[in-house]
């Protein structure tokens, strides 16, 4: 009994020495956490946008200086959405819930991490306001321990106060009020349930959750915090079932503000950085790529229909952007096929710009592609193709590259598609999900850089409130085509931009490369495209409906017309350099008459005459490999041979270059250029005809082979009919 009662005198002196031990470094460890009061009522501190001249962007989707909330003229039910969502027990703990906190330390230890915080409010806004986003042990405790010292020296209204004016809500907004105003353009004293509901619903990530970025998920967290009101007791079933089907009614603050698109995009970049929204966010500026003049052409040329356009530069900045849809993923139309058909198929050695196509119909095992003008126009070359927009050829370039391989040029360029996109209709935009109009514009820049592709930012740098540096871009480009491949699209989308759909920007007095692309259903189009590019920047136009409502756009040349009129503002001083239509290419020769006549695609001769020499370009290293030699070794088909009462004649096959040399019985009896019929009058007689056909460049004759005719004999029988010798196989022995 006595040593038992030693063992537990022991345990417990060790228990206490552990405990003091820890007191003692807790102490020691948080020894300079001291309550800065100053920091909790600071609501001046806000985020800065300036453009690339570093002037600052005067927009209202930028708070200039938070406003700030009491509590005492709140609704109840909007208090109470923050507190059932982020802390159920706000007004019953001293700061600290111990029970969350030990059920977070058993996770944390059991996955080894930090993952787990349980902080309460009254944490949050310690955490916000006076110490970093860094989940280690030694900030936990300074936050324990400052959080107490708050309780000490603040009422709970008081605390809930301070949080709500200091809290993030995205898109620049620090504050209640500045969110309420943001989101729903009203004050936060007036703010619905619903509403309330989800700007509380915002805190645990503003990026994802944000209505202006994806509505569906907003509305799913907007309603469990509704959820949570409800089991809390805040909120009855009949309240909550009326906020829970009511619509997010969210809309942008001065939503006319030429800048406040940009300023938004650029906003939901920074939220993607990584970067902490108090510790390194409040108060910094961030220094944008946004082209002022740019954005105002983007701006004045704005349509009635919905409408988004990007302008990228050389360095893959996004020097002005506008949308009324966000950042909404759309089908793309036939702007995709030079981004995933034809520039894949030149890269894989499959198509030359003038390959010709059959554009005839088609079933791909049930699926049957039409051309939009519902004719087909037989034999075709990649080129007209794309100009044309046609889809039957571009279907069947897919059909031959494998959709398999076009995905992987989409990865490769950032476009996600979806397992059901895996189908022939790809080469057509069909895709379940889309593609953005910016990503859209990344594609299409790999071609004006020599086939490197590189997201396109917003931000080049930030500095936080003290002028450090705390993020700088970095370029980060992979190769995708090769120089060839994108010298050759250049010149077929140029092209486009002369005869194709894309013609209304002809008139341009510089190189422009261009495609349209429509996109709808029986009722018409929903979404019109019209990307756009030159040496140095990318211009992309979108028009439509988001949400697929048949628009009065017809097809791309409204959205060219709009990328004509931004194209000329931006060049009416300088214009660009032209295009590179030639780098990693090979200038060869084919032969024109092969290739007119059956689309045979053979490198000419080398003494070919001039005018059966077509000069084209292919991709360098993907030359054909097949040479002509019907000049150098000529090749006829066998003439006929007629014998008549007079004389005989020689009916010659039609060649537009040929000569011939024709003999009889070794002798020659025509030499010269092509005539239809050769005629000859023999002596009475058996006769041996050959004909010979050359080629000559007017110095030297190529001849070709010898064809012998059948023999004949001249002089006819006593009727005055005409014969031929028997055939050899007479007179023979065939019994010995």
């Amino acid at each position: 009994m006595k040593k038992t009662g030693k063992v537990m005198l022991c345990v417990l002196l060790i228990s206490a020495a552990l405990v003091a031990a820890a007191v003692a470094a807790f102490f020691a460890i948080t020894r300079d956490a001291k309550l800065d009061k100053d920091k909790l009522i600071n609501y001046g501190q806000t985020i800065e946008f300036y453009d690339a001249e570093g002037q600052k962007i005067q927009s209202s989707a930028i708070q200039n200086g938070r406003s700030s909330v009491r509590t005492d003229e709140l609704r109840e039910h909007t208090k109470n959405a923050f507190i059932a969502s982020e802390d159920r027990t706000f007004y019953r703990h001293n700061g600290l819930n111990y029970k969350r906190m030990l059920k977070a330390a058993f996770k944390n230890i059991a996955t080894r991490s930090f993952g787990e915080g349980a902080s309460t409010i009254s944490q949050q806004l310690i955490k916000n306001t006076h110490l970093s986003n860094q989940k280690t042990l030694v900030r936990k405790l300074k936050e324990i321990r400052l959080t107490k010292q708050l309780e000490r020296s603040y009422a709970k209204d008081e605390i809930l106060e301070m949080y709500l004016n200091t809290i993030y809500f995205g898109h620049s907004c620090y504050g209640l009020q500045n969110a309420a105003r943001f989101y729903f353009g009203t004050d936060a004293d007036n703010l619905s349930l619903a509403q309330s509901a989800t700007l509380a619903g915002l805190l645990s990530s503003p990026n994802n959750y944000s209505p202006f970025k994806d509505a569906e998920k907003c509305v799913r967290r907007r309603n469990i915090v509704l959820k949570s009101m409800l089991d809390c007791g805040f909120i009855t079933e009949a309240q909550y079932r009326e906020a829970e089907t009511s619509p997010v009614g969210a809309t942008k603050e001065a939503k006319n503000d030429p800048k406040s698109n940009y300023v938004a995009a650029a906003c939901d970049e920074l939220s993607g950085l990584g970067l902490d929204s108090y510790s390194q966010l409040s108060g910094c500026k961030v220094y944008t790529c946004l082209n002022a003049e740019m954005q105002q052409a983007l701006c004045e040329n704005r349509p009635e229909n919905d409408y988004c356009a990007v302008i990228t530069d050389g360095a893959d900045g996004v020097v002005a952007y506008v949308s009324t849809t966000g950042g909404a993923r759309r089908q793309p139309g036939s702007t995709i096929k030079p981004v995933l058909v034809y520039a894949p198929a030149i890269e894989e050695g499959l198509l030359h710009p003038f390959t010709k196509i059959d554009d005839s119909p088609t079933d791909f095992g049930g699926y049957a592609p039409e051309n939009h003008d519902k004719k087909y126009h037989g034999l075709v070359t990649a080129e007209e193709s794309l100009a044309k927009s046609y889809n039957i050829p571009a279907v069947k370039m897919l059909n031959a590259l494998t959709v398999g391989k076009a995905l992987e040029y989409a990865q490769k360029m950032d476009i996600d598609t979806d397992k059901d996109d895996a189908n022939l209709a790809l080469a057509l935009g069909g895709m379940k999900y889309g593609v953005s109009l910016k990503n859209l514009c990344d594609a299409y820049s790999t071609f004006r850089k020599a086939g490197n592709f590189a997201p396109s930012h917003f931000i080049e740098r930030i500095e936080d409130r003290h002028g450090r540096t705390i993020y700088v871009h970095k370029p980060s480009e992979r190769k995708v085509f090769s120089q060839g491949t994108c010298s050759l699209m250049n010149q077929m989308l140029i092209q486009t931009a002369k005869t194709g759909t894309a013609k209304k920007l002809k008139n341009l007095p510089f190189d422009v490369a261009a495609k349209t692309g429509t996109c709808g259903n029986a009722e018409g189009n929903t979404d019109a495209y019209a990307a756009t590019y030159t040496s140095t920047h990318t211009l992309c136009v979108w028009l439509g409906d988001v949400n697929n409502r048949r628009t009065t756009v017809t097809g791309g040349g409204a959205c060219c017309n709009i990328a004509s009129a931004v194209l000329k503002k931006m060049y009416a001083t300088a214009a660009p350099e032209p295009l590179d239509t030639t780098g990693g290419t090979s200038k060869i020769f084919i032969d024109r008459q092969d290739y007119e006549k059956d689309g045979k695609i053979i490198l000419a001769d080398e003494i070919s005459p001039k005018l059966n020499k077509m000069e084209v370009r292919c991709l360098a290293g993907r030359e054909p490999e097949q040479h002509s030699t019907k000049f150098s070794r000529p090749v006829i088909q066998k003439p006929q041979i007629r014998v008549g009462k007079e004389h005989i004649s020689i009916v010659l096959c039609h060649t537009d270059y040929y000569s011939y040399l024709i003999k009889c019985d070794g002798k020659i009896i025509y030499d010269g250029d092509y005539l239809p019929e050769i005629s000859d009058c023999p002596d009475k007689g058996s006769h041996a005809y050959t004909v010979t056909p050359y080629y000559s460049d007017g110095h030297e004759k190529y001849f070709g082979d010898a064809v012998n005719l059948e023999r004949i004999f001249f002089g006819g029988d006593d009727d005055g009919n005409d014969r031929h010798l028997p055939p050899p196989i007479t007179g023979k022995d065939w019994y010995n």
